[in-house]
């Protein structure tokens, strides 16, 4: 089938091509944003709305609930759909549709979520830029980014920035590529959540409250394994938690750099990680977080990180200023007032149950080579007895593969 090209052009006239200054909704915003919620209820598969260059103000969340759409701007600074201001729908854009691609335009100051993709198939953003312009505030929309129950998904050269919990988060997905994007001013600047095969490479986070985050949480709709973590640069992530209370990610700590939570089959390895205050890798369970015994948790869900594997990243500095009273006082106990953690903080809860000669089996180890120590927490006796020794994590794991978008989208 041709390709259904859909042009703005009379709404961009309209509206002002170039604005860039956030302005009130006038008559050219209103007839643009009906001329493109009309083409977005209308589009067939294989339609392309193009949406040329200028800043547009809309007071209402898009939909979009038919497969094999493309959206595109020109360019991510120069197509900009600004939400500020927005008063009807939580979402700037919510889709439910498979093969959809969005590329090459912006998406500001939404209420809530600013993208939400929700049950598709083979979903592409590429060139996407998610800013809440006013900074980091609580009152910013929770996700930028965000295919939630979706399979074949991929996200490239993409900017977010602003988001109160997670600026890319895939969650409860599969078969994932996310690639040469960067996340800043975030709580959390990459998230995958209960998600299964998914490669997270190339990309830059800093000036989060954590870098990249590796998540499997209670009740949900499936368990997350086999995430590799690599070619990432993840520095400075020091911003204080501003998430909405009980969220998820309120439980992050500032100067966070890749946080494993309850995750299995997760693979660390040729990362720069660098300067993140309360430690560069962080491996934890479930009943570290803060929201630990709030909620009621299904009889088979697993808490506990199994069959990590740190190896060949490269890190420096951290640790030296870590969030919270408790792992203050711990990092003061072990390394002095001017001392800091080593590269990998470990909450040090395992399943007892599994045990063999008080190591777990050798497909549930944590597998960690090339830092300049691990701290085992002692999370289970409130901190009271830490250890320094690395012998526990000398061992390897096998490698997991890449990941295969299939089909591969065609940028």
């Amino acid at each position: 089938m041709r390709p259904l090209f859909i042009t703005l052009a009379l709404a961009a006239a309209l509206a002002g091509c170039g604005k860039q200054e956030p302005a009130p909704q006038n008559s050219a915003d209103v007839s643009f944003e009906a001329k493109l919620q009309e083409q977005l209820l209308d589009a067939k598969p294989g339609s392309v709305i193009e949406i040329p260059a200028g800043h547009y103000h809309l007071k209402r969340g898009l939909s979009l609930r038919t497969d094999g759409v493309t959206i595109k701007g020109a360019g991510m600074d120069q197509t900009v759909l600004s939400f500020k201001g927005q008063v009807v729908g939580p979402e700037g854009l919510l889709v439910n549709a498979s093969d959809f691609t969005i590329e090459n335009l912006a998406i500001e100051d939404t209420k809530g979520d600013a993208l939400k993709i929700n049950q598709g198939k083979n979903i592409t953003i590429h060139g996407v830029r998610i800013e809440w312009t006013d900074g980091p505030k609580t009152t910013n929309g929770a996700y930028g980014l965000y295919p939630v129950k979706t399979q074949n998904v991929l996200i490239e050269d993409s900017v977010v920035i602003g988001a109160s919990d997670a600026g890319i988060y895939v969650g409860q997905s599969d078969n994932i590529v996310v690639r040469n994007n960067r996340a800043e001013r975030n709580v959390a600047g990459i998230e995958i959540e209960n998600s299964t095969n998914a490669d997270v490479y190339a990309n830059t986070t800093t000036q989060n409250t954590g870098g990249i985050l590796v998540f499997n949480m209670p009740n949900l709709s499936k368990e997350g394994h086999g995430t590799r973590v690599f070619k990432n640069k993840v520095f400075g992530n020091n911003l204080g938690n501003f998430a909405a209370k009980g969220a998820a990610v309120a439980s992050v700590p500032a100067g966070s750099g890749v946080v494993i939570n309850s995750n299995d089959k997760v693979e660390i390895f040729d990362n720069d990680i660098a300067d993140n205050q309360t430690a560069n890798i962080i491996i934890a369970s479930y009943f570290s977080t803060n929201y630990y015994n709030t909620r009621g948790v299904a009889a088979n869900y697993n808490p506990y990180p199994k069959g990590i594997y740190v190896y060949g990243n490269r890190l420096k500095g951290g640790g030296d200023s870590p969030d919270g009273l408790k792992l203050k006082t711990l990092k003061t106990a072990m390394y002095g007032l001017t001392g800091s953690f080593p590269d990998v903080l470990w909450d040090g809860y395992v399943d007892t149950k599994g045990l063999v000669d008080g190591l777990p089996p050798a497909d549930d180890r944590i597998c960690i080579h090339d830092v300049s120590g691990v701290i085992n927490a002692d999370g289970p006796h409130d901190y009271k007895n830490p250890s320094k020794d690395m012998k526990p994590y000398d061992c390897t794991l096998p490698k997991l593969p890449p990941v295969a978008l299939n089909p591969e989208p065609k940028i």
